[in-house]
């Protein structure tokens, strides 16, 4: 029981102006964010041309992009308009837990749809049989048990960290790496299973990714028009920016040095990851993406399409 009391969390800044600044910069972010990723999941959902693997992930994609920042951002909104910022140990466990699931749930669906253009570019004439109902399901239901896997075990352990003093996290959220540094217990457990994770679910994401476009790049290098080569490659643009913004931020956090660890560095990294990236991943999806385009105009404007 001697966990069971709240945390402070210190966030992004304590002048009150500047918090009203960010209430009113998140709040519009956060608005942006769910309701591009509920636009595109509806879109998905009501446009039959876009009942194909490809938008199955996305739609998957933009769901996790949704909780994510559900996740975050309303109590990180409310803490900026209160003086006390505190949050209780069960609810700072479970965010973290959260954090956790939906982080790597999302690194592997992006690994998912890397193998979707990998089938689609590579094998367009097999791509029915290879992504068929039962293997797209079987992928994303895979991205989610892993998720599940790593968010538990992660979990587990800091149930049995002591937290001593004011238990001030230095941070705007409940991550794992602020609050294990909150913790006055003996974190080596902790942090090795962190990295170790981190690096299975990092690289176990990140090669089949690099493989497949290693293999998508071969084959538009070989198409001989440079029509073909274009419209090849824009199949697979918005989906190389999105893991871009995933990898490089998400690794940044949970598998840098912490001799290279400063406060200000982990919470820019968080505000890209858990804010931003939810943010921009419907804007970049919708405005590289044709086929979407299409079916937004025909959602806003039936008639005339």
């Amino acid at each position: 029981m001697e966990n069971q009391t709240d945390f402070i969390l210190l966030g992004l800044s304590s002048d009150p102006q500047l918090q009203i600044f960010f209430f009113l910069i998140f709040s519009i972010i956060f608005l942006i964010t769910v309701s591009g990723n509920l636009t595109i999941i509806l879109i998905i959902k009501i446009d039959p041309s876009l009942c194909v693997p490809m938008y199955y992930f996305l739609s998957h994609l933009s769901f996790v992009d949704m909780c994510y920042s559900t996740n975050i951002v309303p109590k990180m909104l409310m803490n900026f308009l209160m003086k006390q910022k505190t949050i209780s140990f069960t609810f700072c466990i479970l965010q973290m837990f959260c954090t956790l699931l939906l982080g790597v749930t999302e690194i592997f669906l992006l690994s998912a749809m890397a193998y979707d253009r990998y089938a689609a570019v590579c094998h367009p004439l097999h791509y029915i049989m290879i992504m068929n109902k039962a293997i797209c399901t079987y992928l994303v239901l895979g991205a989610w048990l892993i998720g599940l896997l790593s968010a538990t075990i992660n979990t587990v352990p800091i149930l049995k960290l002591h937290f001593c003093g004011h238990r001030e996290i230095n941070h705007f959220s409940c991550e794992l790496p602020p609050l294990l540094k909150a913790s006055c217990s003996d974190i080596f457990l902790s942090n090795a299973i962190l990295f170790s994770f981190a690096a299975i679910c990092g690289l176990g994401s990140f090669l089949p990714t690099l493989v497949s476009y290693v293999h998508i790049i071969s084959t538009i290098i070989k198409i001989h028009s440079a029509e073909g080569r274009s419209k090849a490659f824009s199949t697979c643009s918005s989906h190389l920016i999105v893991v871009g913004l995933q990898y490089v931020t998400g690794m940044s956090q949970y598998m840098k040095p912490s001799n290279v660890s400063s406060v200000t560095l982990d919470e820019i990294i968080s505000v890209q990851y858990n804010i931003l990236t939810p943010m921009l991943n419907p804007i970049i999806y919708s405005l590289k993406n044709k086929e979407v385009k299409k079916a937004l105009k025909r959602l806003i404007n039936p008639i005339n399409i």
